[in-house]
């Protein structure tokens, strides 16, 4: 499995970090996590290619996870393609029929499935999934792809996301602040670290990173590892690990 990070930014996107969106490869299925601002030209530069991209899987649907939908459905519309499926929490067809009302000129000019999925099993793109219920200031879905790797979406760190990662590879998780931050609905690094405390998880990568975590990452890894022992990374966009 490769999973390629086009953006690793936040709500305050800097020029190095779009806003959030990744995708998930592997034996020939494909699938967009996320699809915040920034994500449409990444896939280009990452030679991805958003011609390759039909599934687009949301956490939740706040404005820095979904606000390249439209252009991406307009991109395909205009290089030919002919369909786009988006699958996401309760509420995504109501965020897509809302887009389209807007824009009313893109309803209809590609085949969009809509699918709302929970705290289940399902499978998307050739992928099977798991989704979890994470705790953030919207309903947010966290999701797992088997013992290989897990996604937090936006969430605070608890114990509960955690044992669901639990045996993965690889989590990707929200480490939006630094600890001198007082922060509701995302993690500082020694909350993250608690959470990982006695998981067997033998990779994290700290995404969602706001501007106030410049110059710290050497501090907000040294917090994350008092009470983690695996390896701790920064996500960087358009780096691409094999899993």
């Amino acid at each position: 499995m490769r999973v390629t990070f086009l953006g690793t930014g936040s709500a305050m996107p800097t020029g190095e970090r779009f806003q959030t969106g990744l995708v998930v490869e592997d034996d020939g299925n494909r699938l967009l996590v996320d699809c915040g601002s920034g994500v449409l030209h990444r896939l280009q530069q990452s030679g991805i290619g958003y011609e390759n991209i039909s599934t687009v899987l949301l956490t939740h649907h706040h404005v820095d996870h979904v606000s390249d939908l439209l252009p991406l459905l307009k991109a395909r519309w205009l290089s030919g393609e002919e369909h786009l499926e988006v699958v996401g929490p309760k509420g995504t067809k109501a965020l897509l029929d809302g887009l389209l009302s807007v824009h009313d000129y893109l309803d209809g000019r590609v085949e969009l499935q809509i699918r709302e999925v929970g705290a289940q099993e399902f499978s998307v793109a050739g992928f099977d999934v798991e989704g979890f219920e994470a705790r953030h200031s919207m309903p947010c879905l966290a999701y797992r792809f088997g013992d290989d790797f897990t996604f937090s979406g936006d969430s605070e760190a608890f114990s509960g996301l955690t044992t669901f990662a639990d045996g993965c590879s690889v989590l990707v998780h929200d480490c939006s602040f630094p600890d001198e931050v007082d922060v509701a609905n995302h993690p500082t690094p020694t909350q993250l670290g608690e959470a990982l405390s006695g998981v067997d998880i033998e990779r994290v990568y700290l995404t969602h990173l706001y501007p106030h975590t410049d110059g710290k990452h050497e501090a907000m890894v040294s917090s994350v590892a008092k009470n983690y022992d695996g390896d701790v990374r920064f996500a960087e966009d358009l780096f691409s690990v094999e899993i």
